[in-house]
């Protein structure tokens, strides 16, 4: 009241210091009242009330405002080129930033160590590593020598594209590193899966440092060691969790669960899980994901359910791999409540989504709304390098549904492509990975291709499958020579492999080869060899029936036969088929399990 009674009269100094108080608390209404007031006063000549007024523009959001005073400063120091930059980074500008650092480079004025951090924090966001490494070189030529924060930032700027190299050289030139310092390099090296140099730091940081270990030390060095055996890596690192008191926090937390369920155990992650007192939906994402990646679709399921009742929105992550699961528990209306959610949230067409729902729908033998997704779907496959560009990096799940996809619509060249991107970017590929392209590849007919993708595959437990795979396809376009190698593989691993066999003998059927098929009958019935009882299932009211032929132990048999029964008089009153044939074809005796939707 007094300034504007005009008693006392303000100087730069007053505004510069009013104008930092509304950039700290982000005001931007009384911000432009005190620039109002700084031209009718006459001080907008004064260097440090035009910096404050930039930096206060800046923190506050109004790049415009901020580029037209930074246009029309006459003489501008560093505080004002790090205002505009700071300003730009702040508001996701990175680029724009750079090339006002470039544009201060050129006005001959020299950047601070802080200057110099900050912008090398953008080359890290973008994965610049050329302007990084050109950084770099200006940081060496100047007269002083780099401070901590900026030898930090050097080494996360490295870290972040992929040079863990350049970036050790860097932390071990820091006389006396802080424990940013040390969370920076263990987190370069989780990124960049070297998960044996993250451990080794971390011991380094234990024994050699006064330093203590925080939380985010914890959970970089548990991402980190991840692949590796948790029995030898991750419990120990467990137990310190424990003792320094993190197990309850969310961010810790989560990298342990991920960390079980890597080593496929999935009760201890569990555990983990439910030690959490407030869960993010990060956390309850990495339940869903992993649980589908697993195999344990129902307690995906569950999981889904939970953490919409518990008040959290699901993501186009979380609702990629609930269809994921609903694809691999073949329940459609769960499936169908999921793609509902999907379209109300508005991501349906992202690519991860719209690929497990053409699998959801595909596995469900709903063909028409499989193709109807893809056609709508169609654009996110073309946005894909787009994507990526985006600093966006698909997981694992995401790559299944996107295969899955392209195995049920016959894109395989696309297919070729992801999984051609997965290689070269070491991302995890599992069975399903495998089983997808196996099985793509076999449908087009390219057997030859599908056979290296099965020499390649590293894991035994589930070659079987992929072998089966492509001799069903042998089948189909008689194939003799590779359809006789797979079936060799395949009695290799399992001798008395009868579903293998009854395949062998309806190839030599296809190629008209009736004394081996004569012989391959004989042998199975010389093996006393049974195939494998077939499943079929009907979903009515929210439950999925499934019934396997020959069992005569459910208790409800006697219904299931009486309906049988009520329905063969039916069609013999109608006329409708040779229902003599069809008892004998398909018998009333089933069993029926019962999946309960989750609650």
């Amino acid at each position: 009241m007094a300034l504007e009674e005009g008693v006392i009269g303000p100087n730069g100094s007053t505004f510069s210091s009013l104008i930092q108080a509304a950039s700290s608390l982000e005001d931007l209404l009384r911000g432009t009242m005190l620039h109002g007031q700084v031209v009718k006063v006459g001080f907008m000549s004064d260097l440090c009330v035009q910096t404050s007024l930039l930096g206060m523009y800046s923190y506050c959001s109004d790049l415009e405002s901020a580029k037209v005073l930074h246009y029309g400063m006459v003489d501008k120091d560093d505080v004002a080129w790090n205002s505009m930059i700071f300003g730009c980074l702040k508001n996701n500008e990175i680029e724009r930033g750079l090339q006002i650092f470039h544009s201060m480079m050129r006005s001959g004025l020299k950047p601070t160590n802080s200057t110099y951090s900050m912008v090398l924090n953008g080359c890290s966001k973008l994965g610049e590593y050329g302007n990084g490494r050109i950084i770099h070189a200006h940081v060496l030529k100047q007269d002083q020598p780099p401070d901590l924060p900026l030898q930090n930032a050097l080494v996360h700027m490295y870290s972040s594209c992929g040079d863990t190299e350049s970036a050790l050289i860097v932390f071990r030139r820091c006389e006396v590193p802080d424990l940013v310092s040390w969370n920076s390099i263990i987190a370069g090296c989780s990124e960049n899966e070297n998960g044996e140099e993250a451990m080794f730091l971390f011991i380094e940081l234990c024994r050699t440092s006064s330093l203590q270990p925080d939380e985010y030390t914890f959970a970089a060095v548990i991402s980190a060691i991840g692949n590796l055996s948790a029995a030898v890596f991750g419990k120990p690192l467990h137990a310190q969790v424990s003792k320094a008191g993190f197990e309850s926090s969310v961010f810790v937390g989560s990298t342990l669960v991920s960390m079980y369920f890597k080593n496929d155990e999935s009760d201890s992650a569990q555990k983990i899980f439910h030690s959490i007192t407030e869960k993010d939906i990060v956390l309850w994402t990495e339940m869903i994901s992993s649980h589908t990646r697993l195999g344990e679709s129902e307690d995906a399921i569950k999981y889904f359910y939970q953490m919409q009742m518990a008040g959290h929105i699901p993501d186009s992550f979380a609702i990629s791999s609930a269809l994921s699961a609903c694809a691999d528990l073949v329940t459609i209306k769960q499936g169908e409540m999921i793609h509902s959610l999907a379209l109300k949230a508005g991501c349906d067409k992202e690519i991860c989504v719209s690929g497990s729902l053409v699998d959801m729908y595909a596995k469900n033998g709903d063909l028409r709304a499989a193709h109807s997704v893809f056609q709508r779907g169609g654009d996110g496959y073309q946005m894909f390098d787009e994507i990526l560009k985006n600093n966006f990096r698909p997981d694992d799940v995401t790559f299944v549904s996107l295969l899955s996809a392209c195995s049920h619509s016959g894109m395989v060249e696309q297919a070729k492509l992801f999984w051609n991107y997965m290689k070269e970017n070491n991302l995890a590929i599992g069975h399903k990975h495998y089983s997808c392209m196996v099985s793509l590849l076999s449908r087009a007919g390219l057997l030859q291709e599908a056979k290296d993708i099965i020499i390649e595959a590293p894991f035994s437990e589930h070659i079987l499958a992929l072998w089966r795979i492509l001799l069903s396809s042998c089948m189909v376009f008689k194939n003799l020579v590779l359809g006789l190698h797979a079936a060799e593989e395949i009695l290799r691993l399992d001798a008395e492999d009868g579903a293998t066999l009854i395949l062998l003998s309806n190839l030599y059927a296809a190629l008209e080869r009736w004394d081996a098929v004569s012989e391959m009958r004989r042998m199975i019935r010389g093996m006393s060899l049974e195939k494998d009882p077939g499943l079929s299932w009907i979903e009515i009211m929210n439950k999925t029936h499934v019934f396997t032929s020959d069992d005569q132990t459910h208790p409800r048999l006697d219904e299931v036969q009486f309906e049988l029964q009520r329905l063969q008089s039916n069609m013999r009153k109608s006329e409708m088929v040779d229902v003599d044939m069809a008892a004998t074809a398909a018998t009333p005796e089933s069993i029926d399990y019962v999946l309960e939707p989750a609650e």
